[in-house]
Parts: C-alpha cells; sequence; structure tokens
C-alpha cells in the first residue's frame, strides 16, 4: 500500500470515468426512475442496491479476467445481449401496460414497497447483470486504472470504489424521484411517463437483440 500514489492517477481515473456513465441516461436510470416514481422511496432503494450489488459483482468478474472470455467469445456475448433484449422488452410492456392505467391517488414517498425488498432488488440486480453497455464499461474502467503489473490491491480498491459509487448515486437516485414535489409532476404526467419508459425500454430491447 505504500506504493499508492504510483497508482492513484489511474485509480481517480476509473472513478471519473464511471461517474460519466452514470450521469448519462441509460436502462438502469430509467428503470430506477420508473420503479421510484411509481412505487416509492422503499422501491426504489432496494432497486437502488441490486444495480449496485450488480456493479460489484460485473467489476469482480471483470477484475478476475473472465471478462477477456466474454470478449473471445461472441456466443457469450450474444447470450448476454439475448437475455438483456429479452428483459427490456419486458420491462417495457409493463411500462406501456402502466401508461394506460390512472396514475396512483397517493404519493408513495414514504409508503411501504407494493413488494417485498426482494423483488426489486433481485430486478435491479437481474437488469445490470444482463446489459452488456455496464460489461464492456466495467472492461474500460479496468483497463483505465489498472495499469500493467499493477498488484492486485489496485484493482480491489477500483472494484470497491466504483462499486460504492455506483450503489451511493443510484440510491441518490432513489431518493430524488421519490419527493414530493416530483410525485406531484409524475401523477399528472403518469401515462406520458410511463409512455416514454416504455418506447425507450422497447427500442434498447430490439438494439440489443438484433445488434451484431
Amino acid at each position: 500500500m505504500t506504493e499508492l500514489h504510483l497508482y492513484l492517477p489511474g485509480i481517480l481515473l476509473a472513478y471519473a470515468a464511471l461517474l460519466v456513465g452514470l450521469i448519462s441516461p441509460g436502462p438502469a436510470f430509467m428503470a430506477l426512475m420508473g420503479v421510484s416514481l411509481g412505487e416509492g422511496r422503499r422501491a426504489g432503494r432496494y432497486f437502488a442496491l441490486g444495480i449496485g450489488s450488480g456493479s460489484f459483482c460485473i467489476g469482480a468478474i471483470t477484475l478476475s479476467g473472465l471478462s477477456a472470455l466474454l470478449v473471445a467469445y461472441a456466443d457469450a456475448m450474444f447470450a448476454i445481449r439475448i437475455a438483456g433484449g429479452c428483459y427490456l422488452l419486458w420491462m417495457a410492456f409493463k411500462a406501456l401496460r402502466s401508461a394506460f392505467r390512472p396514475a396512483p391517488a397517493d404519493a408513495r414517498a414514504e409508503n411501504s414497497p407494493l413488494r417485498a425488498p426482494g423483488h426489486y432488488f433481485s430486478r435491479g440486480l437481474a437488469l445490470h447483470l444482463t446489459n452488456p453497455k455496464a460489461i464492456l464499461t466495467w472492461i474500460a474502467i479496468i483497463s483505465i486504472g489498472l495499469q500493467p503489473g499493477a498488484p492486485l490491491w489496485v484493482g480491489l480498491i477500483i472494484v470497491a470504489g466504483c462499486g460504492a459509487i455506483s450503489t451511493v448515486i443510484h440510491l441518490f437516485y432513489a431518493t430524488a424521484f421519490s419527493t414530493r414535489p416530483v410525485i406531484a409532476v409524475y401523477r399528472r404526467m403518469a401515462r406520458w411517463i410511463n409512455g416514454f419508459l416504455g418506447v425507450f425500454f422497447a427500442a434498447i430491447g430490439v438494439k440489443l437483440l438484433f445488434s451484431r
């Protein structure tokens, strides 16, 4: 650990690369927004914890070198794209179905989740683990931050730090999208928001299914 100053620039650059990715709206961000707005803060937080756990898992897999196998073997990435595309299409169906239902009469900012915590956690985890963009982002992060010949602890710091940042940022999003002013807007625009989410998920899902 006395050599930390040698690897610190790469570690910080990896963190910066992750933050840029988190700021850009993607499937995880949009799904978390939908859950937090429609089903409340606690549901959103469980969903965010699932996303964060998925980030830790992908980071650990990438660090272990298994990501090289995913890149080398097209069948593995193809399977991930199919799974991710189908999952996003399922989410598109649910969002579009909600778009034709009236918005809930009560704000759920502080209410209990509609379903068990494990339901939201597993949804967030499944979404992140089947997102090829997340996998490729982690490959880039490790490539940026882990210099050739760097000790294992450098990679562990990158994975732990990036995983923690991802979890905290998504928890922040879950809280922000479940505040009463935001929910008041959602109640007025629920159909438009769910319709937009449905179209977004459908477009990304189809793109994954037919990408080469």
